[in-house]
């Protein structure tokens, strides 16, 4: 542990809504002095089980990781899951679950666009659409620019795509976490402030739906994020140390698909980390 100073544990491939394939991603670590690391693609473990088999013992420490979109009556969590066993079929019923739910909304996606505006797409472009392993908004929203609807993925999706909403297509946050568990891995939620759209969790209602998850068995927070101010980042650190939970952190890097930069999670210097960061990295690298 004592050579791990910087890490970044939250970033997305071509697996999932990201541009850059996993080989890319761990070229790009290397590069960027990143010592540990975890692709966290949605509801996909493929992009981890391709780094497992190139990765070398002269490689960034990896871990394995997801990043599953729940939902309940309660609202909508991302729970990250890591250090899974890849092989577990724990693990990999989430995962269907999972990308059962998003082909179905994409579908429902095309449907809808098609039928209030008219926006129609070639059946190639549907077929190489629906065949990415795991086709979401933003595939759907750079296909639209492609085809002029659209100036943007951005506006394509808040415009447009955004127009349609689903409230039980989606796993439960119990079912993420019992399954990432049952996979031997560690279940964290990911940018706990953020809920649905533009929804900013705080204060009391932070905490209760923290103590809920925990009640599920979330075993950690993302104290550290790319799009934390200090204020939230404060009030996740201070909940961990109440509770007593792991804290990791992570840039949510996307490739071009997002303005985030790899490594960017506003972590401080390794002497500053908190107890709960130290305590999973050590979980982790045993």
């Amino acid at each position: 542990m004592q050579n791990i100073k910087k890490i970044d544990l939250h970033m997305h491939s071509v697996v999932s809504d990201g541009t850059d394939t996993p080989g890319e991603i761990l070229s790009k670590v290397k590069s960027s002095g990143i010592d540990m690391f975890s692709i966290t693609d949605h509801d996909a473990i493929k992009g981890c089980i391709t780094i497992l088999d190139c990765i070398t013992g002269d490689d960034p420490k990896f871990i394995t990781g997801a990043e599953f979109s729940c939902r309940d009556e309660e609202g909508k969590y991302h729970i990250l899951g890591y250090n899974y066993d890849p092989n577990s079929k724990s693990i990999q019923d989430v995962v269907d679950l999972g990308h059962g739910y998003r082909m179905k909304k994409v579908m429902a996606r095309l449907d809808y666009i098609k039928e209030s505006f008219g926006f129609d797409f070639s059946k190639e472009d549907i077929d190489n659409l629906l065949s990415l392993p795991n086709p979401g908004k933003p595939h759907i929203g750079n296909l639209m620019v492609k085809y002029g609807y659209a100036p943007s993925k951005e506006e394509a999706i808040n415009k447009y795509i955004n127009g349609i909403r689903f409230k039980s297509e989606y796993v439960r946050p119990e079912e993420a976490i019992q399954g990432i568990i049952e996979s031997g891995g560690i279940p964290v939620l990911a940018h706990p402030p953020y809920g649905s759209g533009d929804q900013l969790i705080l204060g009391e209602e932070m905490e209760d739906r923290l103590k809920r998850l925990m009640d599920f068995g979330i075993k950690g927070v993302e104290g550290f994020y790319s799009g934390f101010t200090p204020k939230l980042c404060q009030m996740m650190l201070r909940l961990a140390e109440k509770y007593d939970l792991y804290v990791t952190a992570g840039s949510d890097y996307h490739g071009r698909n997002k303005l985030v930069i790899l490594g960017d999670n506003n972590l401080p210097e390794k002497s500053e980390w908190p107890k709960g960061l130290t305590e999973f990295i050590g979980k982790v690298i045993l």
